[in-house]
């Protein structure tokens, strides 16, 4: 037998996350679906950046953003299916039914979308044979700063990202050289600024044409770098490549003409919903990036705001006569017994240390 769901949260990034932990708060049965083989969304590309922008939170690597998110999110035991695209979301007799790739169906009361703009994945460097080196020193995000301390690094990508990690590794690598196929780099101008300051390399019109392995031929031992516009070769010693071209961006999940949507200026599909989160189809909810509507944050902080009101209007939709929004926790019967394991514990942890 099927198990229908008050709720499934399609999508396992922070918006929903914490959608889960909330429903869960409301007592809703809650089942999360996500698309990649781990819960934590796109801020996996980034585990080593600091986060600065979280409210009542000093900065927090990604990586633990990601760690205490999915602690908070099980606090209810939602049910949890990982590495599962969804394909389509219907719509029958007040249920919906939600399709996989695998065409596996999962029955909801609810559904909130929490998807951002998508599974996201590296654009990887098309050079032959450069896969074999994924596993030693070809890197397309930084997953630890310590892969590239007092190492010779070159930085291949004009953007953002590339521009942030030569600005943050310095001091800590050897030496870095940051190399760009335009002719101007689309990073954030006071980085680049700063970089340059640092006396980092840059060249422009400049792009990979070959990796040279070393002797075992398990890593990269030099670099043929190529301009674009003289094709003028050069060979440069490195310890280690960091790729950051961009992103390849798949949405899954086929929405049909029930479901308004529109794209912002860089062409992601956005789901249009009002100030709660309710998007055109009654029981169908958004949050996260994939929401759009007047005065939108694109912040995590954003995302968590989104998520109360999807499962608040969830949890009206399923019962009218329901609270606006939970008991908050420091008035929350919910929590008694934790509250109390955990004041225990910090009591016995003084003790001990006493």
């Amino acid at each position: 037998m099927n198990t229908i769901y008050d709720v499934t949260i399609i999508g396992g990034g922070p918006s929903g996350l914490f959608s889960a932990f909330y429903a869960g708060l409301r007592d809703m049965k809650t089942k999360i679906i996500e698309s990649q083989p781990m819960l934590g969304g796109k801020v996996h590309v980034y585990p080593e950046k600091l986060i600065w922008d979280i409210g009542g939170m000093t900065p927090i690597t990604g990586q633990q953003l990601i760690d205490q998110s999915i602690s908070q999110a099980l606090t209810f035991d939602p049910t949890v299916c990982v590495n599962t695209k969804v394909r389509t979301i219907g719509k029958e007799d007040n249920m919906f039914i939600i399709t996989t790739e695998s065409g596996e169906k999962h029955f909801s009361k609810t559904v909130i979308l929490a998807i951002g703009s998508g599974i996201v994945n590296h654009q990887k460097l098309e050079i032959e044979g450069a896969e074999k080196f994924e596993n030693t020193n070809l890197f397309y995000s930084v997953r630890s700063l310590y892969d590239f301390k007092d190492k010779s690094i070159l930085i291949s990508g004009g953007g953002h990202a590339a521009i942030d990690w030569a600005h943050d590794l310095h001091g800590f690598a050897k030496d870095i050289t940051v190399i760009y196929r335009g002719e101007k780099l689309s990073g954030h101008e006071a980085y680049i600024q700063k970089i340059k300051n640092n006396g980092t390399p840059i060249l422009l019109n400049t792009q990979i044409k070959q990796f040279v392995p070393s002797l075992n031929g398990s890593t990269i031992q030099q670099v043929i770098l190529e301009n674009t516009t003289t094709t003028e070769e050069k060979a440069i010693h490195v310890d280690a490549v960091l790729i950051n071209h961009g992103f390849l961006k798949e949405r899954t999940i086929a929405f049909d003409d029930s479901i308004t949507v529109e794209r912002d200026k860089e062409r992601n599909y956005k789901v249009v919903t009002n100030g709660k989160c309710e998007t055109s189809v009654p029981g169908l909810f958004a949050a996260g990036d994939i929401a759009e509507y007047p005065s939108k944050i694109h912040l995590i902080a954003g995302a968590y705001q989104d998520a109360l009101h999807a499962v608040n209007s969830a949890k009206a939709y399923l019962d009218p006569t329901a609270n606006p929004t939970a008991r908050v926790s420091s008035h929350n019967e919910t929590f008694d017994e934790r509250n109390r394991e955990i004041f225990e514990s910090r009591i016995k942890e003084k003790t001990t240390i006493k």
